[in-house]
């Protein structure tokens, strides 16, 4: 029996693994699968051994923070490795626990397969010499990043992105029909993010834009998907009842289609917004510490993929201080009032997604990991 080990650390680590440990059972219906993720990759058939989500923190800051928890993780997945020696182990983003994990796996001897690369091209891009020495094969999610490796001599694979696997572009107004709302509303999606220290970072500012976007445009109604690592729960403390807002727990990707705009947090949400043709305004906040920390490492001009994908600013940018409601309503008002804007940023839009390839990504990461759980 093939024993494969995945780990991801957070909600979109979970959805692409639960997609690659769907496609591993379709291949082969006796694999063993194992390791850390969330509800996606439970629901694909994993063993879960420890939940990603209470692992899902960025910066160094957050992660000191959460020491202990990522500690009982560590020492849960290690025992794992160790004593029930799986023939491969995928790595899914993840960097800063998976690059470490990586060397213990090559120690035992065994295969590594790292899946979405970490933005080392971005920042800390002394990483790679730890990529070549610990993992036996890189899978990358964009075209451009197969040049750095090959430079590098690490074995690599770009099978497309994964996130164009779970969304389907929808029309607005059917999207909106089956929302129940009005085909001419001003809709406006507020997108707080996946783990519950950007909630609790953006909440309040996304709660202050919608009250200023509300005298601006009183009949606005606004939008907010649930990551699939949150309850509404996590949300209800921020929450303002006197706003029309209404929380949306299933099918985010149809809420989004529906609106306008979106605000909120950067990440893999920026490349959906691409796929969907929706404009979107990127808010981020961190503690202070791990930004100036950042600021000093960061390689790149933009921090939204969708921009850097496209090389220039096509939707804009508010980082830190910047990241308040002033701000994010003048940004706002120069989509929702200003129809040629949104016209370009369309168009804009759609040359990323052509840039995102075709499906089937997952398929082809499983094979390739059962080829490797083969190889002598």
């Amino acid at each position: 029996m093939t024993k494969i080990m995945v780990i991801a650390g957070e909600a979109s680590g979970d959805a692409h693994g639960g997609r690659l440990v769907s496609a591993l059972k379709n291949l082969d219906a006796s694999v063993e699968c194992f390791g850390i993720g969330g509800t996606m990759m439970r629901a694909a058939g994993c063993e879960i051994l420890f939940d990603a989500n209470l692992i899902a923190v960025v910066g160094l800051v957050e992660v000191i923070k959460h020491y202990p928890t990522i500690k009982r993780a560590w020492n849960t997945a290690l025992q794992a490795l160790t004593t029930r020696r799986p023939d491969v182990l995928i790595l899914i983003d993840y960097p800063g626990f998976n690059l470490r994990f990586a060397k213990e796996a090559k120690a035992l001897g065994i295969k590594v397969l790292y899946y979405i690369s970490p933005q080392i091209w971005a920042w800390h891009q002394s990483r790679i010499h730890k990529i070549k020495a610990t993992v036996a094969h890189m899978v990358v999610i964009f075209p451009f990043e197969v040049a750095f490796y090959e430079k590098a001599g690490v074995p690599v694979s770009y099978f497309g992105c994964p996130i164009v696997e779970n969304v389907e572009p929808q029309d607005k107004n059917t999207a909106r029909q089956q929302l129940g709302l009005h085909h001419d509303a001003t809709v406006i999606g507020l997108l707080p993010g996946s783990r519950n220290s950007e909630i609790s970072r953006l909440m309040p500012v996304l709660m202050d834009s919608a009250r200023a976007l509300l005298s601006h445009y009183p009949k606005a109604q606004f939008l907010l998907p649930i990551a699939s690592s949150l309850k509404d729960t996590d949300l209800v403390p921020y929450l303002d009842a006197t706003l029309p807002l209404t929380l949306i727990q299933d099918n985010s990707h149809r809420a989004m289609a529906a609106c306008d705009i979106l605000i909120g947090s950067s990440g893999t949400v920026t490349l959906e917004a691409a796929i969907l043709g929706v404009p979107m305004i990127i808010i981020y906040k961190t503690n202070a510490l791990t930004y100036q920390l950042a600021k000093r490492l960061i390689k790149v001009k933009f921090i939204g993929l969708s921009n850097l994908l496209a090389n220039k600013a096509i939707t804009p940018e508010l980082i830190q201080d910047q990241a308040n409601a002033q701000n994010i309503v003048c940004e706002a008002q120069k989509l929702l009032d200003h129809p040629d804007t949104v016209l370009l940023c369309h168009q804009e839009l759609a040359k990323i997604k052509m840039q995102l390839g075709e499906k089937g990504a997952a398929q082809k990461v499983a094979q390739l990991a059962l080829n490797m759980a083969k190889e002598v």
